[in-house]
């Protein structure tokens, strides 16, 4: 307790006391980001860990002497954004000290020439966004948690944005990067378009979660706003149907930017199926506990249907069985007018060809128009006593089918699964997995909820997918890293060697025995 006392004495007399907190509040708060796990714990009554402080340095250099000071006396940092991540990659499970970055907030310049920006970790993405715009610019990075998230946070996690098929994922927006490694020195990463021959250097740090340095700022590339927008929404025969438009659409060459297909659940909850009335009773009252908002009415009558329907996992994907195969697909074209014209013409083709209904311009409008929505919906599930969760996992066109079936019979037994796919590549997509459940007590859920996850990731693997698209690893996925990363978990240990000789920035995640 008394080298902690020192290190905050050292910490306030660096970047001042107004910036650094050790009261109760503020250091629950840090104790968690937004892991649906962690809720789970909270309801078991297992106590989080708390960190010794939580501090926001207002620059690289104090960041740095965070780094030193820290470094010195061995104590973990975790790097946090907003702490809106859901595996848990922020939860300063070894204590130490949370790390915020939101005070590194500039935009330090825009470059429309150069079609590229230098903007601070700490800037939250709804933000730049709209300065971007008043620009006449736009990153084309838009997370659904784009009012909540950082700069920092994307990079670190390997964000996706909503319109990633055409403007690619954070990693592709990377031109350098400003790091504050575990030495407190303040780096700068080679330019990735100055690179000629050799390794991209930037994306060792891309993805990293804050285990090898605090990421202060970036050169990011940025586009135009776009001329023209066409949008479109197909009701598909089957989900099969839907990835061969998808399919079809990348491989010809055209870039979307959005390409969205719900599963026959999926469309049922979303309402767009004119035929979702044949689900039947019990899925219509479903879909009115997930769906809707807290009304006032018999609350204790609903969160006891609800707990019904969901406590019995295996009859509940049954009778989901027996909806209509029908899938909802969503399109969104933008760019200058004839790219735009060009590819949704092409979508057109491609849905009739694959049996498609056309529904006109509403559902693609419609998504636009609430694509960043916040919801509250989960709150009122576990208010019900309930989970709900997801957890996205990518692979090649070919091997889709294959893995999306599977991890629905994996899962299927523990909770109830829907899925849709987005994030559409020339080589393959992802699909979004959601799932619901319950226990007779918060143990007892979170068991359900291990096992859903364990089946649901053993599956992915099995079938040679990607564990993670865009949600990163964090906790959640760390079982299964070895497993994913082969080898390169040895040269893991190497680079942290390198960039975190005393071992601080974020221990435990990504993997669970680092140096092992």
């Amino acid at each position: 307790m008394e080298d902690g006392t020192l290190l905050v004495e050292a910490l306030v007399a660096r970047v001042g006391p107004d910036h650094v907190r050790t009261d109760a509040p503020d250091r629950d708060a840090y104790s968690r980001d937004l892991w649906p796990r962690s809720q789970l714990e909270r309801l078991a009554g297992d106590p989080p860990t708390r960190p010794l402080a939580v501090v926001w340095p207002g620059d690289p250099a104090e960041v740095a002497e965070v780094v030193r000071l820290c470094a010195a006396r061995g104590v973990p940092i975790v790097p946090f954004g907003a702490g809106s991540g859901v595996c848990g990659g922020a939860r300063p499970d070894r204590g130490g000290v949370v790390l915020d970055v939101k005070r590194l907030k500039a935009l330090r310049r825009v470059d429309p020439v150069a079609g590229e920006i230098e903007v601070e970790a700490g800037m939250m993405g709804e933000l730049l966004e709209r300065r971007l715009e008043h620009r006449g610019l736009t990153l084309g990075h838009f997370p659904s948690s784009i009012v909540c998230s950082t700069v920092g946070g994307w990079l670190a996690g390997r964000s996706a944005g909503q319109c990633s098929s055409r403007y690619g994922k954070i990693e592709d927006m990377v031109v350098d990067l400003e790091v504050v490694t575990g030495d407190g020195a303040i780096r700068r990463t080679p330019r990735a378009d100055a690179l000629g021959p050799g390794p991209d250097w930037n994306q060792l740090f891309v993805g990293s979660e804050g285990t090898l340095g605090v990421i202060t700022a970036a050169t990011l590339r940025v586009h135009p706003q776009p001329a023209e927008r066409a949008f479109g929404g197909w009701l598909m025969p089957d989900y099969r149907a839907g990835l061969a438009v998808m399919r079809g659409a990348m491989q010809a060459g055209d870039r979307p930017a959005v390409l969205r297909l719900y599963d026959a659940l999926d469309t049922f909850m979303v309402g767009a199926n004119p035929h979702a009335a044949e689900g039947g009773g019990a899925l219509s009252r479903l879909k009115g506990l997930l769906s809707a908002g807290h009304d006032g009415g018999p609350s204790r009558l609903k969160h006891a249907v609800l707990r019904a329907v969901l406590g019995s996992p295996a009859l509940t994907n049954a009778a989901v069985r027996a909806l209509p195969a029908r899938c909802l697909l969503i399109t969104v074209c933008e760019g200058e007018a004839d790219e735009v014209a060009a590819a949704h013409a092409r979508l057109e083709r491609l849905a009739a060809t694959a049996g498609g209904q056309p529904l006109g311009e509403g559902p693609g409008r419609t998504w636009l128009a609430h694509r960043h929505d916040v919801s509250f919906k989960q709150s009122k599930i576990y208010e019900a006593g309930c989970f709900v969760d997801t957890f996205e996992v990518a692979t090649t066109w070919a091997r889709l089918p294959a893995l999306y079936e599977g991890v629905r019979r994996a899962v299927g037994p523990h909770v109830l699964v829907m899925a849709h796919f987005s994030h559409a590549y020339p080589g393959g997509c992802s699909i979004y997995f959601t799932f619901a459940g319950t226990g007779a007590d918060a143990v007892a859920m979170r068991r359900t909820y291990d096992a859903a996850w364990r089946a649901g990731l053993d599956t992915a693997q099995a079938h040679g997918a990607v564990i993670a698209h865009h949600h990163g690893a964090g906790l959640s996925r760390r079982a299964h890293m070895p497993a994913a990363h082969g080898e390169a978990r040895r040269w893991f240990d190497a680079l942290k060697a390198t960039f975190d000789p005393a071992g601080i920035f974020n221990p435990g995640k990504l993997f669970a025995e680092e140096g092992a």
